[in-house]
């Protein structure tokens, strides 16, 4: 799976929020065995975290 190129530039959301979430959970992916579960099916961890991210599949909101 390559990054969603159409899906980020359509999105409505702060980039800069998404991009900072995508980070975060690509490096908790990394670090797990779910990173080799990732790979095995050809995607990359931080095209798949991006993918969820952007699908609402992956919620987050801003710390006060």
């Amino acid at each position: 799976m390559s990054i969603p190129l159409d899906t980020l530039i359509d999105n409505g959301q702060n980039v800069y929020e998404l991009t900072c979430v995508a980070i975060k959970e690509a490096n908790i992916y990394s670090s797990t065995d779910v990173k080799d579960e990732i790979e095995k099916n050809g995607d990359k961890v931080v095209s798949y975290v991006l993918g969820k991210a952007l699908n609402g599949e992956i919620k987050y909101g801003k710390d006060e």
